[in-house]
């Protein structure tokens, strides 16, 4: 028995040895009221916990794994990594499944997202090359970054997912943008976008992307067809009131009201059932780790690393926001899972992935004066 207990103690030791504890404990309490939520919102069903309990499972091996790699391993890897991510997205294309196009790879035992591969390795790609240019970038570092951007990002609309594609690109943008690109640059291309808005409207643009904007717009001019997912969820955020209406207590959800209630909606099912209190702690811990990933970053001693961590939790952020608003009217639907909440297995593994980069970057920092 003593053994076992030494065997188990030393294999504790060697996990924390590269984790990041702070960072480990929000991202464990996230996952708790992760399932807690879920387990409500899928009525009382324990399948559901089960299999996402087991995605995080694997993603905290993979956080894991990361976490040991040294940053300077993972930078000599990066060109290939970014090849071979992208042979997915073409890949799925063809053979892809989803409600509004192609966006999973039915592999028998699981639908693999090909899409969540490139959340990790853009912004390494983007930090790999940016760190060896002279920095802040100049004119034609901008413009080969924005190729390696826009390659996966293309690739991703054309599935279509702009919900994805936002955030692959954001990851990517956001290595630009700590590696001292200046803020006009990114008002010129948001001005870019909205010249040529008209032309996506009626060329690019699904039917159902066009009644995502005009339901963003004017909820209540279809309430029953393409507005009905937004007024519920508003419905669920404001009838949690302050402390909500207790767990597994919500109407929405168990009523089936609110569609989608298990993935993109799943936030307004905490909203209803733990109220503002249950919002705001949930908020406390994604801001935590948010804020956690920009001290890493900040702490980091080249510039790979700094970019790279960096950029992953401001991509992190992104998820946040865009899935925040989405629920509550402020953005259109665009499909954004809320990290950690969410049932889902592929953003869970990439985004827990993602953080253990993060950790590596902290655990395999050098040592000032050696």
């Amino acid at each position: 028995m003593s053994v076992i207990l030494r065997w188990l103690f030393d294999l504790i030791a060697r996990f924390l040895r590269t984790v990041d504890l702070p960072l480990l404990g929000a991202l464990l309490a996230l996952m708790v009221i992760g399932l807690m939520v879920l387990y409500s919102a899928a009525d009382n069903s324990p399948r559901m916990v089960m299999a996402q309990g087991a995605r995080f499972g694997v993603g905290l091996g993979a956080m894991w794994a990361l976490s040991r790699m040294p940053p300077s391993q993972l930078r000599n890897w990066t060109p290939l990594v970014y090849a071979v991510s992208l042979v997915p997205l073409v890949v799925v294309l063809f053979v892809g499944d989803g409600k509004h196009g192609n966006h999973w790879i039915d592999l028998g035992v699981f639908y693999f997202q090909p899409a969540e591969l490139l959340k990790l390795s853009l912004p390494m790609m983007v930090a790999w090359y940016l760190n060896r240019e002279p920095l802040p970038p100049r004119l034609m570092t901008v413009v080969i970054a924005g190729v390696i951007i826009g390659i996966p990002t293309l690739l991703i609309l054309q599935q279509p997912d702009f919900g994805t594609g936002m955030l692959v690109a954001a990851s990517g943008a956001f290595a630009l943008y700590l590696a001292g690109l200046p803020w006009w640059w990114f008002g010129a291309a948001a001005g870019g976008v909205g010249a040529i808005a008209p032309v996506a409207w009626f060329f690019l643009l699904r039917p159902y992307q066009k009644d995502r904007i005009l339901t963003f717009l004017d909820p209540e001019s279809d309430p029953l067809g393409t507005g009905w997912n937004i007024i519920q969820s508003k419905i669920a955020i404001g009838g949690g009131g302050f402390a909500g209406k207790g767990w597994g207590e919500g109407t929405q959800a168990h009523l089936n009201y609110l569609p989608e209630h298990t993935t993109d909606f799943i936030f307004a099912v905490l909203a209803e059932e733990f109220g503002w209190v249950g919002v705001l702690v949930t908020l406390a811990l994604y801001l935590f780790v948010i804020g956690r990933c920009l001290w890493i970053a900040a702490e980091a001693r080249d510039g790979y690393s700094r970019l790279l961590a960096g950029a992953l939790g401001l991509a992190f952020f992104v998820y946040v926001i865009v899935n925040g608003g989405m629920i509550s009217g402020l953005l259109p639907v665009v499909g954004v899972p809320m990290p950690l909440l969410s049932y889902g297995g592929t953003s869970a593994v990439s985004l827990l992935a993602g953080l253990g980069v993060v950790m590596a970057v902290r655990a395999h920092r050098p040592v000032h004066g050696r």
